[in-house]
């Protein structure tokens, strides 16, 4: 059994420390049982950060370096929260975004055949008729050709009839954020989100010196051939830079505990307001744009008849995935925030026991509130 690189957990929060010990125990379950290599798992609560548990090694290495609470984990779509639909919430409120407004009125490239029906607000809820993934970068190999191979892409279906997860609709509002913006997507999150939410050690494309904190991801990927450590693991991502409005952020748990935390205090930080109440209720409510989906504007929300969140989240939870085996999970009505990272795609993007992981630790969290 693999032994936790943290504390017990807190006795506060409105919390049985005992049984909430069983959600470190699910962690270290499912590291011995190879779902991840390790795991950080993280609580907040009442605007308080009730429990971190950090379990098994970087890769499967014996010698390789152990889980800490700092550990830097590459947060794949997860991205898409943090950074994105975030940035959009707060040009929104500034009045420099219109979410209604066709994606041409600021990417003007944008020009494939019913492209003009396409608004910001159908990317952000996934249902604006663009396919889901385009492995671009086995054709583009610059930044350029791949941004201007996303304007061309004919539509899948008619804007707001489906639902498709798309990361090609959100290189798109990636692309209305920085013209709005008039500087780089990492710039613009940093001066917005990751300053002002005190994230600093969220970030896209991070240095050398930190490399011995990030575990790495795939052993050969569609576009490299060696280990993947320290850059995105997502290719189009990579291929255009490493800084991408679908994927490429690093971050610690705390970092995104902080940042469940701003959510959840209803855009407060220290009793100073860092995000407008009205725009979070309305990125997290499910925006009911198409049928039958559960998505919000870039967040999604509990599913019925079977969720990541496990049995428990209610109907008000908002939360995201990342491909790489990364989740943050809200429930409002609890007033929980729920921040999961791993590297499961570690060595490879083949082993799936990620999806009963993630209920199980939700589970294991909920089960264990007086």
């Amino acid at each position: 059994m693999s032994e936790p690189n943290s504390s017990s957990p807190f006795s506060k929060g409105g919390f049985d420390p005992k049984k909430l010990d069983r959600a470190r125990q699910v962690l270290e379950s499912h590291v011995q049982n190879r779902t991840t290599p390790g795991a950080v798992g993280l609580i907040v609560r009442h605007n308080s950060e009730i429990a971190c548990f950090a379990v098994g090694k970087h890769t499967y290495d014996p010698h390789a370096p152990i889980v800490q609470p700092n550990t830097l984990y590459d947060l794949a779509s997860v991205t898409k929260v943090v950074a994105t639909a975030t940035l959009c919430l707060i040009f929104a409120h500034q009045g420099k975004l219109d979410l209604d407004a066709p994606v041409q009125t600021y990417v003007p490239t944008f020009t494939g055949v019913g492209t003009h029906r396409v608004t910001i607000r159908h990317l952000l809820a996934h249902c604006g008729g663009l396919p889901a993934h385009v492995h671009l970068y086995k054709t583009h190999h610059t930044r350029t050709e791949i941004l201007s191979a996303v304007c061309k892409l004919d539509l899948a279906y008619e804007p707001g009839t489906n639902t498709i997860y798309s990361d090609m609709g959100f290189l798109l509002i990636g692309m209305a954020l920085e013209t709005i913006g008039k500087n780089s997507l990492d710039h613009l999150t940093k001066q917005h989100i990751f300053d002002p939410f005190g994230m600093a050690e969220t970030m896209y494309c991070p240095p050398p010196d930190l490399l011995p904190r990030i575990p790495p991801t795939e052993i050969k990927t569609n576009l490299r051939t060696g280990l993947v450590h320290g850059e995105v693991h997502d290719e189009n991502a990579a291929s255009i830079g490493g800084v991408a409005s679908h994927a490429g952020l690093f971050a610690t748990a705390s970092n995104l505990g902080q940042f469940l935390r701003v959510y959840l205090s209803n855009g407060l930080l220290n009793n100073k307001r860092v995000l407008p109440t009205e725009g979070i209720r309305q990125f997290t409510t499910r925006a009911n744009l198409a049928p039958n989906s559960t998505w919000a504007l870039g967040w999604d929300t509990v599913s019925p008849g079977g969720s990541t969140t496990g049995c428990y989240f209610s109907e008000k939870s908002f939360g995201s995935l990342g491909f790489t085996g990364t989740s943050l999970w809200a429930d409002p009505t609890r007033d929980l925030g729920v921040v999961l990272l791993t590297n499961r795609v570690h060595p490879t993007r083949d082993n799936a026991q990620i999806k009963q992981l993630r209920p199980e630790f939700h589970d294991a969290i909920s089960e264990a509130l007086l």
